[in-house]
């Protein structure tokens, strides 16, 4: 593998740490920039002599390029990623969600860097296609400033693409679980916080009747996704969505950590939350067609896994 290093950022995030390994663990060396709003060093092998962590900001133009400098790709990841703080507070959020995405193109482009992966998100469909499988060409509407910044950012990495040659990588992500998610962040996925509860045997709550579904995928199957188009000699344009095109509903997967504990703590059910959606479930032709997706990790085995079992 090329000594040059593999820039993360967000990387001592949930989703950045895992790649992080994967990728140390296929050779390559990494450099991690995190302003360690939410991530944390303690996810990283810092004594890893490959490895490289920066603390700082992709709303910093000048940093993100002084970091940039010498690597070899991109895995841009850093966000914040929760809807309701977007909402409260759409300026500084516009700030790392897309902004950061702008400095890190200008950046590689004044670098003469190509490769690059983004996480963007199905937020970016609203509440189109609810109910059906959603493929990549179902109508955007994002309902709130997260989505419209990560839809902003999918554009402006395809004008990147057209006229300065960048090689973007655009992943929609759906549901993410695994380890390493924060539950006591505001930002963490329903899995972390019902199994967090679960095992301080804690009430959980659901907002909503708990019939809403999702599509959940292991964040060790996403990794190697990630890989995978680090190295593949070229991608191909236009957003790939990743899910596994199954729909779990939040009681089933409340049976699921109760399958896993042998025990569930007390549920209650309250008014769903507006603005939230009842179904998402992503047409995952494209990701299946473009990439050798691994055969996808278990509910239970996952579930497994986050809880310590």
């Amino acid at each position: 593998m090329s000594e040059a290093p593999v820039l993360i950022t967000g990387g001592a995030g949930f989703i950045g740490s895992h790649l992080a390994d994967a990728l140390l663990a296929k050779g390559h060396s990494v450099r991690v920039l995190d302003n360690l709003s939410t991530g944390k060093p303690a996810n990283l092998p810092l004594g890893d002599s490959r490895l490289e962590l920066i603390e700082g900001d992709v709303a910093d133009a000048t940093l993100v390029r002084q970091v940039m400098a010498g690597c070899r790709a991109v895995a841009h990841l850093a966000a914040v990623a929760s809807v309701q703080a977007s909402v409260d507070d759409p300026v500084s959020t516009h700030q790392s969600n897309f902004v950061g995405t702008l400095n890190v193109c200008e950046a590689m482009r004044e670098l003469g860097l190509k490769r690059v992966l983004f996480a963007s998100s199905a937020a970016v469909y609203g509440n189109n296609g609810e109910g059906q499988a959603i493929d990549e060409d179902t109508a955007k509407a994002p309902l709130t400033p997260y989505a419209a910044d990560k839809l902003a950012s999918e554009h402006y990495l395809d004008f990147y693409r057209r006229q300065h040659g960048l090689e973007p990588a655009l992943f929609r992500f759906f549901n993410i679980f695994g380890p390493r998610q924060d539950p006591s962040s505001p930002y963490s996925g329903v899995i972390s916080i019902f199994t967090e509860r679960a095992q301080a045997g804690l009430p959980i709550s659901v907002f909503g009747d708990g019939e809403q579904t999702r599509d959940f995928v292991y964040v060790g199957d996403l990794v190697q996704l990630l890989v995978q188009a680090l190295e593949a000699p070229r991608v191909a344009a236009g957003a790939v969505n990743v899910g596994l095109n199954r729909a779990t509903s939040l009681n089933q997967l409340l049976a699921d950590i109760r399958s896993v504990l042998g025990s569930l703590s007390a549920v209650s059910y309250a008014a769903a939350r507006p603005g939230d959606i009842k179904h998402s479930r992503a047409d995952n032709r494209r990701l299946l067609e473009r990439f050798d997706f691994p055969e996808p990790t278990p509910m239970a085995v996952g579930l497994a896994r986050l809880l310590g079992r």
